[in-house]
């Protein structure tokens, strides 16, 4: 369905959205509850986290046309070219060249950070992940130092985001937050735009799938 003229378009969906918002609050409540030592929670959170990320790699392969890695990883080329006009071009459909590789190197921090934690062991050897038993107690003191450089990285990456979400919100004027939220943004006079569609069906079979996957790695493939 195209949409013309006035108006707003959608173009995000709500698996995007949902990830998204599910991801940042997670990843917070990682942060805090691994500093308060609250391992429990903290081993739940991160298995949360790496369902959200599995789907998102899903989703990135057969959802909805912006959730698609093939419509937002560009070549160097266009990257290049949008850095250079980024300012003065008008509002696009789901990320930009330069946002797309961002999200991509903050999803491969994400995995980094998760998969280290599933193999991590703390100093004592009291508190592990699942998958700790298949390799050595130094292996997994290195996998739980992994795990802390990935966070920091993280850290670091989200900073980014945010200071580019500001930039475009502040001093070019494009809302990048509320069709995060909405899943809609405005049209320019005369736009026409396909509305982004996306398979309900697919979305949750792809999940199960994944959640199945998960629960197995949380009991460390021993079920």
């Amino acid at each position: 369905m195209t949409e013309v003229a006035t108006g707003k378009v959608r173009v995000w969906d709500v698996p995007v959205r949902l990830f998204h918002w599910s991801l940042l609050g997670l990843f917070c409540f990682s942060w805090w509850s691994g500093e308060n030592h609250e391992m429990d929670w903290h081993r739940q959170s991160g298995l949360l986290v790496l369902t959200l990320l599995l789907f998102r790699l899903f989703w990135g392969l057969v959802g909805s046309r912006t959730a698609r890695f093939a419509q937002f990883l560009k070549g160097p080329r266009e990257v290049i070219a949008y850095v250079r006009k980024a300012g003065d071009e008008h509002a696009t459909d789901g990320h930009n060249p330069l946002g797309g590789w961002s999200v991509a190197a903050l999803l491969l921090v994400l995995l980094t950070l998760v998969g280290a934690g599933l193999f991590a062991v703390d100093v004592d050897g009291l508190e592990s992940g699942p998958l700790a038993d298949y390799i050595s107690f130094d292996a997994g003191r290195q996998a739980s130092e992994i795990h802390e450089i990935a966070f920091k990285l993280a850290l670091g990456l989200v900073g980014l985001h945010v200071c580019a979400i500001g930039y475009y919100q502040f001093l070019v004027g494009r809302d990048l937050v509320s069709p995060m939220i909405t899943g809609k943004r405005e049209l320019a006079p005369g736009e026409s735009v396909d509305g982004v569609r996306w398979s309900p069906l697919r979305a949750l079979i792809g999940l199960a799938v994944i959640a199945a996957l998960v629960w197995a790695v949380s009991k460390g493939f021993r079920v």
